[in-house]
């Protein structure tokens, strides 16, 4: 099945008083419908190896888009391995960065992009969409199921992190509420957020029946996603690919060329 060509913009809007850049990766060509799905990020932000993920998922007939969930902080900040290297400050400050979201900015964040991305794609054509997120993305995909049921029917999680806390409303605690199809691709020997630690979740949505698909990735360490990270794992990657892309192709249905 081939693949389609891909164009990019950015969409500008606002967000709680502040402006929020929106990347987005949609086939070019017309026809369609091309669903909609939302990438959350990880914690080192938007940088090329998120757009090259959102470019593969667009090349299979989705409209894909792309929060900038820093934007109280600076534009589309973003930072890869070689970004990382060059600046010894950087990783403190992600870690300051992450720890400044919260569930109600990233949600309101999402409607944001949500009415942006509406004004260009055809009425009433925002459902059914899906979306997926990497590591504190996993969260957000969660939530986002959680509170629009009857619009986000599909969601994927890859090497997912704070889905067990001590919160009432904790997603391990509230996984009962999920309505959707859902795929979580943990890493076995991820050395961040160990599958011991998201045992409460995965025993969660597991009740959930065959909707939802729990998978254990053989060797792979957090943030195997990424191909130019130290971490990559190309077997957990490309595993974890296929089974979203099923997925999605299963519940959205997308046009293909």
């Amino acid at each position: 099945m081939s693949l389609l060509e891909v164009q990019e913009s950015i969409l500008e809007t606002v967000s709680d008083g502040e402006p929020l850049a929106v990347p987005r990766m949609r086939p070019a060509s017309g026809g369609g419908p091309h669903p909609l799905i939302v990438m959350f990020m990880d914690k080192p932000g938007i940088r090329e190896g998120l757009r090259v993920f959102g470019r593969r998922l667009a090349a299979n007939g989705y409209d894909v888009i792309l929060p900038d969930l820093y934007h109280r902080h600076g534009r589309m900040i973003g930072y890869g391995p070689a970004e990382l290297a060059a600046d010894p400050g950087a990783g403190d400050r992600l870690v300051s960065l992450m720890m400044s979201l919260t569930d109600e900015g990233i949600q309101n964040d999402l409607d944001a992009a949500l009415e942006a991305v509406a004004a260009d794609r055809p009425a009433g054509s925002l459902a059914p969409a899906g979306c997926i997120g990497f590591c504190l993305g996993a969260r957000a995909v969660f939530r986002t199921m959680i509170r629009l049921p009857d619009q986000f029917k599909a969601g994927a999680m890859w090497h997912p992190s704070f889905l067990v806390d001590g919160e009432p409303d904790s997603p391990h605690l509230t996984a009962g509420g999920l309505a959707g199809s859902l795929y979580a691709g943990f890493g076995e020997a991820d050395k961040m957020m160990s599958v011991a630690s998201m045992q409460p979740f995965i025993q969660a949505v597991s009740a959930l029946g065959d909707r939802v698909t729990v998978d254990i990735l053989p060797g792979a360490d957090h943030a195997y996603t990424w191909p130019d990270a130290h971490t990559y794992n190309e077997a957990a990657a490309e595993r974890a690919w296929s089974q979203t892309l099923a997925l999605f192709g299963s519940v959205l249905t997308p046009a293909r060329g």
